[in-house]
């Protein structure tokens, strides 16, 4: 059988057919692999950071070495030192007090420095059920309510306390009002699944209900715990940013597994 000729007008056709294919995927390729993006919800921003136990590596800080506490990026990207040419973000990660030690449980590569409390108390802390953001040893995530952590026999490798819980079992926290009137750039932590956990802060001023329906509507989170408002505070590298607060506790950070 005779073999036909492509005409040349169809192959060039052809050609930058695909091109252009390719030009239109690998941004959102590219995109898909970014540590943080931005997002839109009910007319607010929020920048959301993504952690996959599974390709990247999660560490907590608190003290400084030689006494007291980090407080800020820029103590924690000390004792980073060359390593923090692999951060991915970092994000304060839960309430303290004022010398910036943690106030509910912590626990900083098995050594647990601060155990829970389940005390009552003023402040968004003590707005229960407040809850537990840890990681096994296995490296799986878990978000839970305080009272429940407390009673398994758990032994994470990090955690921290922190609170109110923003959803529980896909449930906004029953204390939560649909839109309240107070109006904070908040952060906090959900979870898609136990390999993939959502660091997200605001770009303005939202109320813990519109905070919390980002997480469940947006990100399709079903457990999700705030972790400040006020001092919240991001450092991420790939889109330029690094917060200048000293006045932060527990820091979180996560970095390109080796």
């Amino acid at each position: 059988m005779k073999l036909q000729r492509t005409p040349l007008i169809a192959v060039a056709t052809i050609i930058g057919l695909f091109a252009a294919t390719a030009l239109f995927l690998l941004p959102r390729m590219q995109s898909h692999d970014a540590p943080c993006a931005v997002h839109e919800f009910e007319n607010s921003r929020f920048i959301v950071c993504t952690y996959d136990a599974r390709r990247q590596d999660m560490r907590l800080y608190s003290r400084a070495p030689a006494g007291g506490y980090l407080r800020s990026f820029e103590g924690m990207q000390r004792e980073l030192g060359a390593e923090a040419a692999r951060v991915r973000f970092a994000m304060n990660a839960g309430m303290f007090n004022e010398a910036g030690a943690p106030i509910g449980l912590y626990v900083e590569n098995g050594d647990e420095q601060k155990s829970i409390s389940l005390t009552d108390g003023p402040g968004n802390f003590h707005l229960k059920p407040n809850g537990v953001f840890w990681q096994g040893q296995d490296n799986t995530l878990h978000i839970e309510v305080s009272e429940d952590y407390a009673v398994a026999a758990h032994e994470p490798r990090w955690a921290t306390q922190s609170g109110p819980m923003l959803l529980i079992n896909g449930d906004l926290h029953p204390r939560i009002a649909n839109d309240g009137v107070s109006r904070f750039i908040r952060n906090g932590v959900g979870l898609r699944d136990q390999h993939t956990a959502y660091f997200v802060i605001s770009s303005g001023f939202v109320s813990f209900g519109r905070f919390a329906r980002f997480f469940r509507d947006e990100l399709h989170c079903r457990d999700a715990l705030f972790l400040d408002g006020t001092v919240s505070s991001l450092w991420a590298p790939s889109v330029g940013r690094y917060d200048d607060n000293h006045e932060l506790g527990p820091m979180v950070v996560v970095m390109e597994r080796r």
